[in-house]
């Protein structure tokens, strides 16, 4: 079972974007958790035919794993299992499952679909 603490620190952060029709992109950077709970992930995103550019995210983590944009609207709550859970963005639908298996190594899978979407985007977490 996971809580806040298991992820305060810095990972390695490789995510794969792989979009049903169109350029797959690829994610390389790190994400940092603090021990209040801010999430900052920064790296390079690179896009098939494009060139690559610099990328970040924030988000909060609650004590009880909900997730929530930078702007404090609700994002999601992390199974402390592991497994799935999802968020409704009007009007796209965004399923995702988390894998804690291999611990520290672990694993967020999202599938996204939506009139103007339809990807999956793998995100593989390592301790640095």
């Amino acid at each position: 079972m996971r809580v806040l603490s298991d992820f305060t620190g810095r990972w390695a952060l490789s995510r794969r974007i792989v979009p049903v029709t169109g350029a797959e992109a690829r994610f390389e950077g790190v994400a940092e958790w603090t021990l209040g709970g801010a999430y900052e992930e920064r790296g390079v995103l690179s896009v098939q035919g494009q060139p690559p550019m610099q990328a970040e995210r924030r988000y909060r983590w609650d004590a009880d794993l909900s997730v929530y944009f930078e702007d404090g609207r609700f994002f999601h709550k992390v199974p402390p299992l592991g497994g799935e859970t999802g968020h409704w963005c009007d009007p796209d639908q965004y399923d995702v499952v988390y894998d804690f298996g291999t611990w520290p190594r672990w694993q967020v899978s999202w599938q996204v679909l939506g009139p103007r979407k339809n990807y999956e985007m793998i995100s593989d977490y390592s301790r640095e």
